[in-house]
């Protein structure tokens, strides 16, 4: 976390932004983008406002995990059962 902080300051320096230029566009306290920079995290909502303010929004796409699971692939091989069916009123396994 401590790098995604030092590239968000990296980043707001370039921009030649203060911590309360970022705060106030952001719709954030000073605090929030300085613990963002810290490395100490913020809510969601928030980091996410702090990166459209520094016009990078785009690294929300290198944070995604990815993919492991094909729904073509499951169609083609059926999807695995998860559980067992209760058995039906009225039959017996006898």
């Amino acid at each position: 976390m401590l790098e995604l902080g030092e590239q968000l300051r990296a980043q707001r320096l370039r921009m030649n932004l203060t911590l309360e230029d970022v705060a106030k566009s952001a719709g954030v306290s000073i605090n929030v983008v300085r613990r963002l920079e810290l490395g100490e995290g913020a809510t969601l909502g928030s980091f996410v406002s702090v990166l459209r303010v520094l016009g990078r929004a785009d690294w929300l796409a290198t944070l995604k995990p990815p993919v492991t699971i094909n729904p073509l692939d499951m169609l083609r091989h059926g999807a695995q059962r998860q559980r067992a069916s209760k058995p039906h009123r009225g039959h017996s396994k006898n």
